[in-house]
C-alpha cells in the first residue's frame, strides 16, 4: 500500500546505511505515524509518498515499514506550511510560512511560481527577501530534478545538491553526457556511484571512459593510502578486480593513458601525473636547496671565519644563546644550534619531552642575533598557533604562508618566491609529497630550510613518507634529540609515549597525582557509556574544564566506539536540544563542536580544523562557525564539509594539542591498532590522558609495529640511487 505523508520531525539516521526513523502526518490519523526504512534524504517538512506494509513492534507498536519512497510537492494548507517552514526555501522560517500560508492558502505555490511579487503583500517580506526567495524556489526546483534523476538510476540523493552546486541547470545534461566526470569534479563521489548511474545510462562494462576512469580512482584510492605510485601488476590487479574486466583490456587501457600523458611511468613505477611531479619536483629542489650557499650575513661572516682560522667546526656561542634565553643547553641540543648556523637544510627530530621547542627557540635566536628574517610555519592552523605562543613570533599555516587563492591557487611559487633568509617548519611527519612540492617552489635558492617534526608519530594522511624518506636518503644533517629532560620525566603521558614507542607496556598504575590513567572496561558499549560519563560529569568536575576542553581520540570512524557513534552519543548527553540545521542524518546545533573535513581555500579552513558553532539560521539555512576567533558562515548545501568533533579520529588529531583527551583501546578495533598510532594519539594530550579499555588491546597495539610500506621513491631520487629524470 502507498501512504501520503508530511514529515513532522525525524526521530533517528543512521547515515552509514540510510536506516531511518520519522515522524509524520497521514490524513485521516489523528497521531503522528512511525515510517521506517531506508529515508536518509527526507527532510522535515518533506511530503512523501511512501509504499510499503503495516507492522507491529514487540518494543515500538505499530510502524509502516517503507520500501519505496519518492518526494512530492504538498498539496494540503498544513504540508505547504510546513514546507515552506522547513528551511529548505532560504528567506522563509515558520514565521513566513505561516504568514504566506495564511494569506495565499492552497494558492501558495502558484504564487510563488507564477507572480512571487504579490509576497510583498505580507508585512515583513520586502524585495530582497523575495529575490531570496525567488533563487532559492528555483534551485530547490533544479535540485529535485537531481533528485529525481538519481533516484531513477538507483543512487543516493544525498548528493544532488552537491551536483548541483559544481554544474548548475546542466546536472542532468553533463551527467548524461559522462557520468564518470562526478567522480573527478565532486568531493565525496567516488567510481562506484559514477559507475552505477553509468551502467543505467547504457554505458558497457569495457567502455574506454569508463576503464579510464576506474584507473585514476584506483591510483587516487592508493595515493589516500599513502602511496605515491602503484607497480604496474599491483594497478592492472587492483583495477581489474575493481572493473570486473580482462587483465588485458586493463593493460591496454593503462598502455592508451600513458600515450595520452594522463598516467607517466619510470620503470614499474606507475603515477598520477601531479604525484610524479610532486616527488621529483621535492627531490630536485631539495638537493638544489642544500648545495647552494645560503646569502645571509651568518652564513658569510662563520664560512670567512672558518676559511681564516682553517676551524672547520667553528659556529656560534651556544652558551651566550642559552643565557640570553635563561636555558641550558644539552651537547646534543648545542650541537644542533651549531650545525643550524652553517645548515641549507636540516631536519630536527624527536619525541615528546626531548626539548624540541626549546632547541628551536636556540636555532631561532642564533639566527636573529646576526640579523637574520625567519619565517615559521606549520602544516594546521592549530600547530602554527602553538608555534607562535612558544617562539613569540608570528607562524603562519604552510596554505597561509603560500597565499593560496583558489582558483589560481598559491601566490607563493618560483616566479613570486617566499622574502626572508630562514624558514623553519613545524610538525613536518604531517606533510604529504604535494604540499611539500608546493612548499619548496616558493623557497628562494638562497634561503635556509629547518624542518623540525616526530618521526615516530603517525605519516601524513596524504601520499607520500616526506619526513622518514628524508631523513633516511642519508643527504641532509639531521639532529635525533633523545634526552627525556628532568621536567618532563615527571609526566607519565610523556613516559609512557616512549616507553610505548621502545615497545614497552606503559604505567598504567593510575593513583593521585598521575597525569595517565586507564580504565578497565570490556565492552565497547560499556568503554561508550563510561567515556561520555568522562566528558560531561567525571574529568570537567575534577579537572574544572569546559567539556570543550576534552577531546575524545578513537582509533577508527565506525563502530560503537568509533568516532559516529561517539559523536552521536556525546552530542545527545552535552548538547541534545536547540533549533539545527539537518544534513546526512546529523543535526548542527548552537554549541556543537565541529571539523572541517577538506581543504577550503575560498574559506581559509582546512581538513583537521576545529571550530564551534555560534549562530544558526534556520531561515536562512546558514550556520556559523568560530575558528580560533575567525567565524566562517557555512550554507546547507556546504554541511558535508563539516562533522560533529566531539570525537574524532587520532589520524585527523594530528598537529593538535588537547588539555584533556580520552581514548578507547579495545580489540575491536585490532585493524588499526598500530603502536605509531597510540603513540601519535598519547602524545595529543598535553595535561590529563583517560584510556579507557582493556590491557590486551593495550598490549597488541604496542607490540603491532607492522606499518604497511608506502610506495614512494622519494628517498632514492634524494640518495642518488635513482636516476634524476
Amino acid at each position: 500500500m502507498t501512504i501520503r505523508c508530511v514529515v513532522e520531525r525525524i526521530t533517528y539516521q543512521n547515515p552509514e546505511n540510510g536506516y531511518s526513523v520519522l515522524k509524520v502526518h497521514v490524513k485521516g490519523y489523528d497521531d503522528l505515524v512511525t515510517v521506517v526504512g531506508n529515508l536518509l534524504d527526507a527532510n522535515v517538512g518533506s511530503v512523501l509518498l511512501v509504499e510499503g506494509e503495516w507492522k507491529v513492534d514487540t518494543r515500538y507498536g505499530r510502524q509502516f515499514m517503507a520500501a519505496k519512497w519518492e518526494e512530492t510537492l504538498p498539496a494540503t494548507i498544513y504540508g505547504m506550511e510546513k514546507y515552506l517552514g522547513s528551511g529548505l526555501i532560504k528567506g522563509v522560517g515558520p514565521k513566513y510560512a505561516k504568514k504566506i500560508v495564511q494569506k495565499f492558502g492552497t494558492d501558495t505555490f502558484t504564487v510563488i511560481e507564477d507572480d512571487i511579487q504579490l509576497l510583498i503583500e505580507i508585512p515583513g517580506i520586502g524585495h530582497k527577501r523575495i529575490r531570496m526567495i525567488a533563487e532559492s524556489w528555483e534551485r530547490q526546483k533544479e535540485v529535485k530534478n537531481v533528485m529525481l534523476f538519481l533516484q531513477e538510476h538507483g543512487v543516493s540523493t544525498a548528493f544532488a545538491a552537491r551536483i548541483y552546486r559544481q554544474y548548475g541547470n546542466e546536472s542532468i545534461a553533463k551527467m548524461k553526457e559522462n557520468p564518470f566526470r562526478l567522480a573527478d569534479d565532486i568531493w565525496g563521489i567516488g567510481f562506484r556511484t559514477a559507475d552505477g548511474i553509468a551502467r543505467k545510462l547504457g554505458f558497457g562494462k569495457e567502455a574506454y571512459v569508463r576503464l579510464r576512469s576506474g584507473i585514476m580512482y584506483t591510483l587516487s584510492e592508493l595515493a589516500d593510502e599513502g602511496h605515491v605510485y602503484a607497480r604496474k601488476e599491483q594497478l592492472i590487479e587492483k583495477a581489474s578486480s575493481l572493473l570486473e574486466a580482462e587483465d588485458n583490456c586493463i593493460v591496454m587501457t593503462v598502455d592508451q593513458m600513458l600515450r595520452d600523458k594522463d598516467l607517466i611511468q619510470e620503470e614499474d613505477a606507475v603515477y598520477l601525473p601531479p604525484f610524479y611531479y610532486a616527488e621529483t619536483g621535492t627531490a630536485n629542489k631539495l638537493k638544489r636547496l642544500a648545495a647552494e650557499p645560503a646569502r645571509d650575513r651568518l652564513w658569510v661572516q662563520l664560512a670567512r671565519a672558518r676559511r681564516d682560522t682553517g676551524n672547520e667546526n667553528l659556529s656560534v656561542d651556544v652558551t651566550r644563546i642559552g643565557q640570553a634565553l635563561g636555558m641550558e643547553y644539552d651537547e646534543i641540543q648545542a650541537d644542533a644550534i651549531r650545525r643550524a648556523a652553517m645548515a641549507k637544510v636540516m631536519v630536527l627530530t624527536g619525541g615528546p619531552g626531548t626539548g624540541k621547542t626549546t632547541t628551536t627557540q636556540g636555532i631561532i635566536a642564533a639566527y636573529r642575533a646576526y640579523g637574520l628574517k625567519v619565517l615559521l610555519a606549520a602544516p594546521t592552523g592549530r600547530a602554527a598557533k602553538r608555534m607562535t605562543e612558544a617562539t613569540g613570533l608570528e607562524a603562519k599555516t604552510i596554505h597561509r604562508l603560500l597565499e593560496c587563492k583558489p582558483p589560481e591557487g598559491y601566490q607563493k611559487d618560483e616566479e613570486n618566491p617566499l622574502e626572508g633568509d630562514v624558514l623553519i617548519v613545524d610538525e613536518c611527519s604531517m606533510i604529504d609529497i604535494i604540499l611539500m612540492n608546493s612548499l619548496l617552489k616558493a623557497i628562494p635558492a638562497g634561503m635556509r630550510l629547518i624542518l623540525v617534526g616526530d618521526i615516530d608519530q603517525l605519516p601524513s594522511v596524504g601520499a607520500g613518507n616526506v619526513l622518514r624518506d628524508i631523513i633516511d636518503s642519508g643527504s641532509f644533517p639531521v639532529i635525533r634529540l633523545t634526552r627525556i629532560f628532568r621536567q618532563a620525566q615527571e609526566s607519565r603521558i610523556v613516559m609512557n609515549a616512549h616507553r610505548i614507542n621502545g615497545g614497552q607496556m606503559p604505567d598504567i598504575s593510575n593513583g593521585k597525582g598521575t597525569d595517565f590513567f586507564f580504565v578497565q572496561r570490556e565492552e565497547p558499549e560499556e568503554a561508550a557509556a563510561e567515556i561520555v560519563k568522562l566528558v560531561k560529569e567525571k574529568l570537567p568536575r575534577y579537572y574544572g574544564k569546559a567539556p570543550a576542553d576534552i577531546q575524545v581520540l578513537t582509533p577508527m570512524q565506525k563502530g560503537v566506539v568509533g568516532a559516529t557513534n561517539l559523536n552521536l552519543a556525546l552530542q545527545e548527553a552535552l548538547n541534545p536540544e536547540g533549533d539545527g540545521l539537518r544534513r546526512s542524518g546529523f543535526v548542527y546545533r548552537v554549541n556543537d563542536k565541529v571539523m572541517q573535513i577538506k581543504n577550503n581555500y575560498d574559506k581559509e579552513v582546512f581538513n583537521g580544523d576545529i571550530g564551534m558553532i555560534e549562530a544558526v539560521d534556520v531561515t536562512e539555512r546558514t550556520l556559523t562557525v568560530n575558528f580560533d576567533n575567525r567565524k566562517i558562515v557555512y550554507d546547507a548545501t556546504e554541511l558535508d564539509e563539516l562533522v560533529h568533533a566531539y570525537a574524532t579520529t587520532i589520524h585527523k588529531a594530528q598537529g593538535s594539542e588537547y588539555p584533556i583527551v580520552a581514548m578507547p583501546v579495545l580489540m575491536t578495533h585490532f585493524v588499526m591498532l598500530q603502536r605509531n598510532l597510540i603513540y601519535t594519539g598519547i602524545t595529543r594530550a598535553k595535561k590529563v590522558l583517560v584510556m579507557v579499555g582493556t590491557k590486551k588491546a593495550l598490549a597488541y597495539a604496542v607490540r603491532n609495529v607492522t606499518v604497511t610500506a608506502r610506495c614512494s621513491m622519494l628517498k632514492e631520487r634524494l640518495s642518488g640511487e635513482r636516476a634524476r629524470p
